[in-house]
């Protein structure tokens, strides 16, 4: 491998210690915090010679000229790899990066058990009322506790829309709850489906079925406004709609009907399509809707995973391997080429290619 060093860089949102500490222990990785309230030229300085480029995966918490868009790749020729940090890369131009022969990752399953244990918590506060009945106990008196009865989640049938690594826990979670679960997802075979511990089901049929539908999709060109109005009357009369995935795949305006009309029971919502959502956001108004700030993935445990893998992933591409989440394959060849003529090493080659 060449001697030359190379170069790290991310900005100053939230990230765990583990990502750089792991850096740290390679001798020819270098390493920078680029602060967002410092002026640009600092900025542009470290990523137009960086050749990792860290960057945060929730599109509201970036500025947006640090977006991984095509005139960024421009203003960065030795860029060789973006790094999402998370699940998603609603940041990331991924048709740019590969035109550009720069490789994309992420960090897929490293947050799967945080999320779905989210997604069966907001499932729970609908089912039972739980957060209904706090706030009654804390503002009324005289009230029966069947006026807060719930429903028990055991027999019910559960659709998952998008069986990855967060929608297999939330179906192993199911099943322990003993419910029956259906799953839809586009990328996988049936055979797939049904070894990751559900049914198989095309959309329109899980919609009919289900009397919980939770999204664990990625926002892409053909999931948004997946959930329109059209799927809305689809689910069952009562039943409840869950997501953890990403905002804008459900359409807000149509599932503010839904609950108006009560055709939908309830929702519990952790993505946006403006994060935060404003206080007087309409679908916050509803006693049936519990809400979070997409933190499905915010756990102690699940920033130091995330970090963690981030970290080792990197320090792998560095050292010319191929990355185990590279979500652009087809950029290989164009980004070996590259590889070597920006580090002066070869990458791996695999027996297939």
């Amino acid at each position: 491998m060449s001697a030359k060093r190379k170069s790290v860089v991310r900005f100053d949102l939230p990230v765990n210690p583990a990502f750089e500490q792991r850096l740290a222990r390679e001798s020819d990785i270098d390493f920078t915090l680029c602060l967002r309230a410092a002026p640009e030229e600092t900025a542009w300085a470290a990523l137009s010679r960086a050749h990792v480029y860290h960057v945060s995966a929730t599109k509201d918490e970036l500025p947006r000229r640090w977006f991984v868009s095509a005139d960024l790749l421009a203003r960065c020729p030795e860029l060789l790899c973006v790094s999402s940090a998370g699940a998603g890369y609603d940041t990331v131009d991924v048709a740019a990066c590969t035109r550009a022969g720069v490789a994309l990752v992420n960090q897929a399953g490293g947050n799967a058990n945080s999320v779905a244990e989210h997604a069966f918590g907001l499932m729970l506060a609908l089912s039972r009322r739980i957060i209904e009945c706090n706030r009654r106990l804390r503002q009324e008196t005289g009230f029966s506790r069947e006026d807060v009865m719930g429903h028990e989640l055991g027999g019910k049938v559960l659709g998952i829309v998008g069986i990855g690594h967060v929608g297999t826990r939330t179906a192993a979670l199911a099943r322990a709850f003993g419910m029956s679960v259906v799953a839809t997802d586009p990328y996988l075979t049936e055979e797939e489906i049904s070894r990751r511990g559900a049914e198989p089901a095309a959309l329109d049929d899980l919609l009919d079925r289900s009397d919980i539908v939770s999204l664990h999709c990625p926002r892409a060109k053909d999931t948004l406004g997946m959930i329109d109005a059209r799927a809305l009357q689809r689910m069952k009369r009562g039943a409840l709609f869950i997501t953890t995935a990403r905002g804008g795949i459900h359409d807000e305006a149509a599932l503010l009907a839904a609950l108006q009309s009560g055709h939908v029971a309830g929702a519990g919502l952790d993505v946006w399509e403006q994060e935060p959502p404003p206080p007087d956001h309409p679908l916050l108004q509803f006693e049936n809707v519990v809400a979070s700030y997409h933190t499905a993935g915010v756990t102690h445990e699940a920033r130091r995973n995330m970090a963690a893998i981030a970290a080792e992933q990197i320090v792998g591409v560095l050292k010319g391997g191929r990355p185990p989440r590279l979500i652009n394959p087809e950029v290989w060849p164009a980004y070996a080429a590259r590889f070597a003529a920006v580090l002066g090493a070869q990458v791996q080659v695999l027996d297939s290619e």
